[in-house]
């Protein structure tokens, strides 16, 4: 088969095109604390994609105990690269220290502010965080509010909560009851997943 001169060039350049980034900016839930990174819902999302032969490289950037500051700091490391998906999955760590919410959301939004400002089309997805109860109602619910706001104000995509079908189940999470099983790890893998794919999907 003889392909044209604008068919050739249109399938030399569809061979060659590199493939874009996805970097999940968390901390040791994303690290995969107690499982290894190769077990962590990033190495599981990336496998998806390899499955579904989709042109996406996954970093994972999570580091055990960081807070949304601890993120923030790193952000500029993270887009030493072109960046052109970044899902954030920090606030664990500012909620069970009981930091001030309003600090949370400036902290995320400061991530945001550097993505953009380094690349104006990368998507953005919040990854929200829930607090136990013994926090104090009040505090849970303006923790939870933060995500949405945040999501909201930037037109980003929203995961409700990363850890959900997962948080409070001992069966999925290691004797801390804070860190998730491998099999914990698979269940937060598909809840990321479902919202992820349609964005590389569309793109």
């Amino acid at each position: 088969m003889r392909l044209g001169a604008g068919a050739l060039i249109f399938f030399l350049c569809t061979a060659v095109a590199p493939a874009k980034t996805i970097v999940f900016l968390g901390d040791s839930l994303t690290a995969g604390y107690g499982v290894g990174k190769d077990r962590a819902y990033p190495a599981l999302i990336a496998e998806r994609i390899r499955q579904a032969h989709l042109p996406y490289d996954v970093i994972n950037a999570g580091v055990s105990g960081d807070t949304s500051a601890d993120g923030l700091r790193r952000t500029e490391w993270v887009l030493q690269q072109k960046v052109d998906v970044l899902v954030i999955a920090l606030g664990a760590n500012d909620g069970l220290r009981g930091l001030p919410t309003n600090v949370l959301e400036g902290n995320l939004q400061a991530i945001i502010d550097k993505a953009k400002a380094k690349n104006p089309q990368t998507r953005i997805i919040v990854a929200g965080m829930r607090m136990p109860p013994n926090l104090g109602a009040d505090y849970e619910a303006k923790f939870q509010r933060v995500f949405n706001a945040v999501a909201q104000k930037n037109h980003a995509l929203l995961i409700p909560f990363l850890l959900a079908d997962v948080g409070g189940r001992r069966d999925l999470n290691q004797p801390d009851s804070i860190h998730p099983t491998e099999a914990g790890q698979k269940v937060i893998a598909e809840t990321v997943w479902q919202t992820l794919k349609p964005l590389l999907e569309q793109r």
